[in-house]
This record gives C-alpha cells, sequence and structure tokens, in this order.
C-alpha cells in the first residue's frame, strides 16, 4: 500500500535539478545545492581491508569456508549496508527541503549507465545519484509536487540564456559554459540546472527559480 498523501501549500517557485561531478545535485538555486557525502569513499579503506582478508582466507575448491572467511564476508556485507542507509538517509533529507520549498521540480532523468565506461562512473556511484533522484520523486509524489523527468541529451550544450547549442560537448574538466552565440558565461552545472527547467516547459524568472507573475495562469490556461 503507497503511503498517504500529505499536500504542501504551494510556493510560487520552481527548481531545476543537474547531477553532477562537483556535486551530487546542482540547482537553480545555490541554497539547494548537495554536495557529495562520499559515503562510500570514506568506507573504502575497511572495505578494502574485508577484501583483503577475504582474498587470504578464500577457501579452496570444494573446501568449507573458514569462520575468518565468513566473518570477514559478513563485516563486508554490514558495511556496504550501512553505507546504503547513509546514501538513502542524505537523498531522503535533501528531497524533502528540494520538495517542501518547490511546486513544480525539473530533474535531469539521470541514467547510471551512461557514465559506466568513463572516469566519472566510480564518482557517480559514490554520490548515490540514483538512489537520490529516486527519493526526490517518492517525495514529490508523497507531498503533490510536479516532478519533471528531462531527458539528459545535449543538456551540457544548451545555452539556458539564448536556446544556442555547441557545436561539441564540453570536457568533463571544463567546468564552465560559454555561449558562442550570445556570449554568456555560467558554471557548467548552473547552466545545465536552468536548460532543466526550459526544457520542462518552466520559465525561471532568476536564480531561485521564482515562477513570473501570472505564469501559473498561462499554464492553467
Amino acid at each position: 500500500m503507497s503511503a498517504e498523501a500529505q499536500p504542501l501549500p504551494e510556493t510560487g517557485a520552481v527548481v531545476g535539478v543537474d547531477w553532477g561531478v562537483k556535486e551530487t545535485a546542482t540547482t537553480t538555486s545555490d541554497s539547494h545545492d548537495l554536495p557529495h557525502a562520499e559515503h562510500g569513499k570514506k568506507a573504502q579503506a575497511k572495505l578494502t581491508r574485508y577484501d583483503r582478508m577475504m582474498a587470504r582466507r578464500k577457501p579452496k575448491k570444494g573446501q568449507p569456508a573458514s569462520n575468518g572467511y565468513r566473518q570477514a564476508k559478513r563485516l563486508r556485507a554490514k558495511l556496504h549496508k550501512k553505507v546504503a542507509r547513509q546514501r538513502e538517509d542524505t537523498g531522503r533529507k535533501w528531497a524533502k527541503k528540494v520538495v517542501a520549498d518547490h511546486d513544480q521540480i525539473a530533474v535531469e532523468d539521470f541514467r547510471p549507465r551512461f557514465l559506466a565506461k568513463t572516469t566519472m562512473a566510480r564518482k557517480a556511484a559514490d554520490a548515490a545519484i540514483g538512489t537520490t533522484k529516486k527519493a526526490l520523486i517518492e517525495m514529490g509524489r508523497k507531498h503533490g509536487r510536479a516532478v519533471h523527468l528531462v531527458h539528459p541529451a545535449h543538456t551540457t550544450m544548451d545555452c539556458a540564456h539564448c536556446g544556442a547549442r555547441a557545436k561539441h560537448a564540453l570536457p568533463l574538466g571544463e567546468r564552465t559554459y560559454t555561449c558562442a552565440a550570445c556570449g554568456t558565461s555560467s558554471p557548467r552545472d548552473k547552466n545545465s540546472a536552468r536548460a532543466m527547467l526550459i526544457r520542462a516547459g518552466l520559465c525561471p524568472a532568476g536564480t531561485e527559480g521564482a515562477r513570473p507573475p501570472g505564469s501559473l495562469a498561462r499554464e492553467a490556461a
């Protein structure tokens, strides 16, 4: 049975969300950006130790596992569960704040497999983007907010100010987006977050994503 809906009061605000390298989530509202918690990175030393313990005590084929091997395996599984819980807790707390402060949310429909073969893969997994995205969608549904999933294609190439598209994708190391058409420069992820709003049909009036007067009436018409 799904949780009972708990609608929140309207705020008159919208927000765009881009999943990124520098932060787990970069938004059109500076106060709602989500830095990397790096729970996996912090647990890596212990995980490596348990892996070595298991490797040293790995039983030969057909032989029963030793107590030391089973203990290391249990400790490793326990730590993995702890990291998963930490990621879920971080994602839920962030999602609750975003949903409480905005009526509509335009979020990049990120798929982890997009980064599976790149140097970003490990960082993306540690950031738990998938877990955070899921929490945002569920929190939006619970509180009656509209969460728009935006296809990620070309969002790093499109100018959020004039709509022009760059001829080439920006290298991951280049963190500033400069439009060749209008000359506007802005942090790469902030530009992408604003592009989410535009693609979702929401009109950001400023850095905090407030709706311009009458926009609700125009959308309802």
